[in-house]
């Protein structure tokens, strides 16, 4: 998005921050890597028609009835929290495609410090925070 802001993006955190500050309720964020692959370059997940499953879940978790547990990244599906019956997984899909990837993660926190010192002091200090928790959490992870 940078191309696309007319300020500067520090400036656009922060103001999203003081806006969900004011929430009484802010919305739950999920992620889901549906390309995600296997050793062998398959696809973990089996089609896109099958997304509805993890939307399912997602919905539950909304309600407060869907089962996880907590990760350094968050909250992941428990095993059979997700509907499975009838995919045609691979052995250990979906163990996969719940774990996390601690050397992969790391990778990542270290891309997004190089993208969030380019704005200085501006970057809203609560996005830093965030960040070295998350990298801690990483870290502590065994394995």
């Amino acid at each position: 998005m940078l191309p696309f802001c007319g300020y500067n993006m520090a400036d656009y955190f922060a103001h999203w921050l003081k806006i969900g500050q004011q929430l009484k309720k802010p919305p739950l964020i999920f992620r889901m890597n549906w390309f995600r692959r296997d050793r062998d370059g398959n696809f973990l997940w089996p089609a896109y028609g099958e997304n509805i499953r993890v939307l399912k879940w997602i919905l539950d978790r909304v309600r407060g009835t869907g089962r996880a547990e907590e990760t350094p990244l968050g909250f992941l599906p428990t095993p059979g929290a997700i509907d499975t019956e009838g995919l045609a997984l691979g052995p250990g899909a979906m163990e996969e495609l719940t774990s996390v990837d601690k050397g992969g993660w790391l990778n990542g926190v270290k891309e997004m410090e190089k993208f969030y010192a380019q704005f200085g002091e501006r970057l809203p200090g609560e996005m830093w925070n965030e960040h070295r928790g998350l990298r801690n959490r990483l870290e502590a992870l065994q394995g």
